[in-house]
């Protein structure tokens, strides 16, 4: 029988998911429902890299590499070879999991801080790849990438397009519920811990530890091939942007890495913030000084994150089990008779 409090989450996710999936009819105007699109490309980039981040506790910087090779990727394919857009997504996302190979082989060999100098590095080396050439490319003049509905209005467009990244979240999610609670996810969990200790008990952990990589950046790829459909114009600048990556790993740090909704609450607060005071206050930095400032909150007060702060709250306002159960007089004296009641009937048997 299920227990209140499971049923209250069941209802709970049920109403969140009911709400996500009808925003697009009841959002204002096109702005809001565009912005909704783009709170939902964070929390699948900040999911995706919670696949690394959280079960291995290797922080990569330089997440969006994998987002910037899916999304040229895509567009290339249709706008140079005229490939159907839904086949160069999936072409686009299947050539970056094996890009991933090599270069997991290569990053994961180091890491701490080493590793997060790997991953950067990369990041900024495939943008300078991809402004320099120009021809292929378009460089800074950036990829123009055919819409796969061209009939569509705009708003429309952006309504398809939302339900698209929401299947694609539900995707990442699932993919992370399922393997939290695999035996695969625990020694992942064990790597986390103590990757040592872990290789010591046998644990594979270089071909963990990769496969990982390789699923965190395939998904990756997918939420940026399908961000090069939605928007239709790709700039290396963007794509292929630190503060793009930096976000996925703050808004994954603010919700809780180890959570599975964590990225996606992060993704949420930071998301909606960032577009209110873009919106507010024009192209400034402003938003960029209150990330950092509640990026410094979080460490300092909350340092696993939103979610497990919030039900270490609710449980200091549990009431508390004792670890002895309190009896009265009168059910000692039972048991006692219970117990003088089966030491005769074995008297009699004998």
């Amino acid at each position: 029988m299920l227990s209140v409090s499971r049923v209250v989450r069941i209802v709970t996710l049920l109403v969140v998911a009911v709400a996500v999936v009808t925003f697009p009819q009841w959002a204002p105007n096109p702005y809001i429902l565009s912005a909704g699109v783009v709170v939902l490309i964070y929390a699948t980039l900040s999911t995706s890299w919670n696949f690394v981040g959280g079960f291995t506790g290797y922080m990569s910087i330089g997440h969006a590499a994998w987002f910037g090779l899916g999304a040229y990727g895509t567009g290339l394919l249709i706008a140079r070879l005229d490939i159907p857009s839904f086949a160069a997504l999936f072409i686009s996302a299947a050539i970056v999991g094996l890009i991933a190979i090599p270069v997991g082989l290569a990053a994961l060999r180091v890491r701490g801080i080493s590793f997060v100098i790997v991953t950067v590095a990369l990041l900024l080396v495939l943008q300078l790849v991809f402004q320099g050439l120009a021809d292929l490319t378009g460089g800074s003049q950036g990829l123009v990438v055919p819409r796969p509905f061209p009939d569509l209005l705009r708003p429309e467009h952006h309504a398809v397009f939302f339900l698209i990244f929401t299947a694609l979240l539900a995707v990442n999610l699932v993919a992370w519920w399922a393997i939290d609670r695999s035996r695969f996810g625990l020694r992942l969990k064990a790597i986390r811990e103590d990757e040592d200790k872990a290789q010591a008990l046998g644990i594979p952990t270089r071909a963990y530890k990769l496969s990982m990589f390789v699923v965190s950046g395939v998904l990756a790829a997918l939420a940026g091939g399908v961000y090069a459909l939605w928007f239709g114009d790709l700039d290396p600048i963007f794509v292929f942007s630190i503060l793009f990556s930096v976000y996925a790993v703050l808004m994954a740090l603010v919700g809780g890495i180890r959570h599975l909704f964590g990225p996606v609450l992060g993704a949420v607060i930071v998301g909606v913030g960032a577009e209110f005071f873009k919106a507010g206050f024009g192209d400034t930095q402003l938003h960029l000084v209150l990330t950092g400032g509640l990026l410094a909150v979080v460490v300092l007060f909350m340092p696993d994150g939103l979610i497990p702060a919030a039900r270490d709250l609710i449980d200091r306002f549990r009431p508390q089990q004792s670890s002895i159960r309190e009896v009265t007089v009168e059910q000692l004296r039972e048991a006692e008779r219970q117990g003088n009641a089966g030491i005769d009937a074995q008297e009699v048997g004998k």
